[in-house]
């Protein structure tokens, strides 16, 4: 199961996440509204409940691997949306889907190689994929403040990274291989100013961080990531607009 979240702070403090969806929920201009869609890393519903507007006749299915996330996106979506909480690595549809969405998420799963297998296989022939991630270079000064603070503060996380930050050339090849056909692949520099960057920070990206270590010393290390944290948080948004191949 996925890293516990503190859901009700993320969606307090997730304004630049719905910000970046935003920009990914007008790709899909033009869907058809009777389509089925699937909204991987749905967090706390709020993407989710726009997304329900561009298929008033459809139907939308969202799952995350957070219970903490999945119950709070329950409440606030009620019947709208089908959820539940689920690795998506096991992710196992009864029908292929019309459209894969996901919009902040998808670089916490490690393994991209099964990540693209597995949602080429929820995707029908012929369906639409949008997806941003973090990509190549995102949180690049976040990160060297982690590595600055770990040997004397957190040793037992030298050399991890709960991350995947991908080039488009490696996402290009890894989609081919899965089976997808036409693409568009691109890194996008978002420079963001969280209005509470402690909060933001400790919940946005250290929540894996925070998990591996004991309670006690938790806190230590947040406070010393978030001493060396300057804004703009530079974040790089890698974005995939892919179609599911038609059989030949």
């Amino acid at each position: 199961m996925g890293t516990p979240w503190d859901a009700r702070t993320y969606d307090r403090t997730s304004e630049p996440q719905q910000s970046w969806a935003a920009d990914v929920l007008a790709r899909l201009d033009g869907i058809a509204e009777d389509a089925t869609v699937l909204d991987v890393g749905c967090g706390s519903g709020r993407v989710t409940e726009a997304l329900l507007e561009r298929v008033p006749r459809g139907r939308v299915l969202a799952m995350d691997a957070s219970a903490e996330m999945v119950a709070l996106a329950r409440k606030r979506l009620g019947e709208r949306a089908h959820v539940w909480c689920q690795d998506v690595l096991d992710l196992d549809l009864d029908a292929p889907v019309d459209v894969i969405f996901s919009t902040a998420t998808l670089h916490w799963v490690r393994d991209h190689e099964r990540l693209w297998a597995q949602l080429a296989r929820a995707l029908r022939a012929g369906g639409a994929l949008e997806v941003q991630c973090g990509g190549a270079g995102n949180i690049a000064r976040v990160r060297k403040a982690i590595e600055a603070v770990v040997p004397d503060v957190a040793p037992e996380l030298a050399g991890w990274s709960p991350w995947e930050f991908a080039t488009p050339e490696e996402t290009e090849a890894r989609l081919r291989r899965a089976g997808f056909a036409d693409g568009r692949y691109w890194l996008e520099e978002r420079p963001t100013y969280p209005r509470d960057v402690d909060a933001f920070v400790r919940t946005s990206i250290l929540a894996a961080h925070l998990e591996l270590l004991p309670e006690a010393r938790r806190e230590r290390f947040a406070a010393a990531v978030l001493e060396r944290v300057r804004l703009p948080i530079d974040y790089v948004r890698l974005n995939i607009s892919a179609v599911r191949a038609r059989p030949a």
